[in-house]
C-alpha cells in the first residue's frame, strides 16, 4: 500500500472517530490558515497543498435540505429522512448530513439547530436536531 492511500484512510478514520464524538474533522492550510472541508486535497485561497487538521464542534444551522420521503433501494432502514446542509456555528463551513425522522418541512425550519452524533458506513454523517 502506498504512503498516500495509508494517509487517506487513516484521516478517513481519523473522520468518522471525530464524528462519533460529535466534531467535525476540518484542514486548515499551513500557508495561509484557510480552513477547508476535510476531502479537499488544495486551498481555494493560495492552492498551497499542506494542511493540518483541527477539530470543530459539529454543532451549527440548517441551511438548506432536500426531505426523501420514499427510501430508494438499500436505504429501507429509515422510512423518511433529510439530506441536510448546514453551516457550522465556529467558523465558516457548510458540511452535509442525514437527519432520519423528517418528513415534512415543517419538521425542519431553515435555521434549526443541528449537530452531529454519529458516522454511518451507509449515511455518513448522523445529524439530530438539537
Amino acid at each position: 500500500m502506498s504512503e498516500s492511500k495509508s494517509k487517506k484512510q487513516s484521516t478517513r478514520e481519523q473522520f468518522i472517530e471525530h464524528a462519533k464524538k460529535g466534531e467535525i474533522l476540518l484542514n486548515q492550510c499551513t500557508k495561509c490558515n484557510n480552513i477547508m472541508l476535510e476531502t479537499v486535497y488544495y486551498c481555494d485561497k493560495c492552492f498551497s497543498n499542506s494542511f493540518r487538521h483541527v477539530s470543530y464542534t459539529g454543532k451549527g444551522r440548517v441551511v438548506t435540505y432536500t426531505i426523501q420521503s420514499v427510501a430508494p433501494e438499500g436505504f429501507e432502514d429509515v422510512s423518511s429522512y433529510a439530506w441536510v446542509i448546514f453551516k457550522l456555528d465556529d467558523c465558516d463551513i457548510n458540511v452535509s448530513g442525514f437527519l432520519p425522522g423528517i418528513s415534512t418541512p415543517l419538521d425542519l425550519p431553515l435555521g434549526s439547530k443541528i449537530q452531529v452524533i454519529d458516522f454511518h458506513v451507509k449515511h455518513g454523517l448522523i445529524l439530530q436536531k438539537y
